[in-house]
């Protein structure tokens, strides 16, 4: 099956161009910029002026559509697709904190997941949060949970599964450093969360593999006295080091527009990854709901404690973070994009095959206006929504 999209306004990494695009299967064939292409294809899909962009990638999510990840495989295939209808092509379940035989039965789940399952987005790997996090920064984590990482736990959680794409943890716990070195012998790309880490143990751990901080801001430490002497936090090892990647759960309620104008302007659109960090009750009406077994609430905007102390996650999906980052930081919409699409592909090491409209790879697609109503949306070639 061939499709042409033409008259399209075509989202690049580098800008935005009129043109067209050829899909053949579930691969682009090819990018026509100010051109038509003069070919007979199966399906033409005038476009009309709108957009055309990449599918988003979302590396941190909980659940959506009333569906939460860790509630079984009917659960996370209705997740991903609540998802994929606002967008996204890509995502990596991710899990909450809980006992180690929750963890070892959730990866064994996961090993049932059909990556690439017919309408659904692509899953290529689990992202685990936790369960290894400081106390003091536990925000909607379940504390009873909450320990040290030790090699007799996560050594039997590798050898259940070969999927784990992330992990994310607090890397100042006692045996943080082992382990830590153990998920880049594994190639299982490492982000710091609900941590009270100093710069410098950051520097120390980004020098030992550490490559992305975990919802920037969010349950992490920055500068605070220690014996009356300043000490600089993982925030401020986020903005000092260039080469490493930050998770911005841009919904408008997590960070204010100041701080994500912050962001952006020392970041980057290469080093920022928008995230939902989204739980059960995106897409959903406000009311009560659960995070990983403790109840809290979805009001205003945002899902909430029940005592309303915390954030619990979020309820965003990522035409709400593209739409929200491009008013509230006035950053063109390509590199929002980028940061929605690319930039998250290129953190995963999946750049090569999905993360921008470019020949040869996956036809993960988009069409959507200018306020990011998403119109259609196609996943490997097929059109999963128009």
């Amino acid at each position: 099956m061939t499709t042409l999209y033409k008259n399209a306004q075509v989202i690049l990494p580098t800008g935005i161009f009129p043109g067209e695009v050829l899909v053949d299967g579930r691969r682009i064939a090819e990018v026509a910029l100010h051109r038509t292409i003069p070919v007979v294809t199966d399906r033409i899909i005038d476009v009309k002026g709108a957009y055309l962009s990449p599918g988003f990638i979302d590396t941190h999510t909980h659940g959506a559509g009333g569906y939460d990840f860790m509630q079984g495989l009917d659960s996370i295939y209705g997740a991903a697709k609540a998802h994929m209808a606002h967008g996204t092509t890509t995502l990596l379940p991710t899990t909450t904190t809980g006992s180690k035989q929750d963890l070892l039965d959730y990866v064994e789940l996961f090993n049932q997941v059909d990556p690439e399952k017919p309408g659904c987005p692509s899953i290529p790997g689990l992202h685990l949060e936790g369960p290894y996090f400081a106390a003091s920064q536990a925000g909607a984590q379940n504390p009873a949970y909450l320990r040290n990482p030790e090699p007799e736990e996560y050594e039997e959680v590798m050898q259940r599964t070969d999927r784990i794409r992330r992990w994310s943890f607090a890397i100042e716990l006692p045996g943080s450093e082992r382990f830590l070195n153990r998920l880049r012998e594994e190639g299982i790309i490492s982000s710091l969360a609900h941590s009270d880490a100093t710069c410098e143990e950051v520097m120390r751990a980004y020098d030992n593999g550490l490559a992305c901080l975990t919802h920037f801001y969010s349950c992490m430490a920055t500068v605070r006295r220690v014996h009356a002497y300043r000490v600089a936090g993982a925030i401020e090892a986020g903005y000092l080091l260039d080469d490493l990647y930050v998770e911005a759960i841009a919904d408008g309620c997590h960070l204010p527009a100041e701080l994500l104008r912050l962001i952006y302007k020392i970041k980057g659109p290469d080093r920022i990854c928008l995230v939902t960090d989204s739980m059960s009750a995106a897409g959903m009406p406000d009311g009560p709901y659960e995070l990983g077994g403790v109840p809290c609430i979805k009001e205003d905007g945002v899902a909430k404690l029940m005592d309303r102390s915390a954030f619990a996650g979020s309820v965003a999906t990522t035409d709400r973070l593209v739409r929200t980052f491009h008013k509230l930081t006035g950053a063109p919409l390509y590199e929002v994009v980028k940061m929605m699409s690319l930039t998250p592909a290129k953190l995963l090491g999946i750049d090569s095959r999905t993360g921008s409209i470019s020949k040869g790879k996956d036809a993960d697609l988009l069409v959507f206006g200018e306020d990011v109503d998403i119109r259609h949306v196609m996943v490997r070639g097929e059109i999963v929504k128009q």
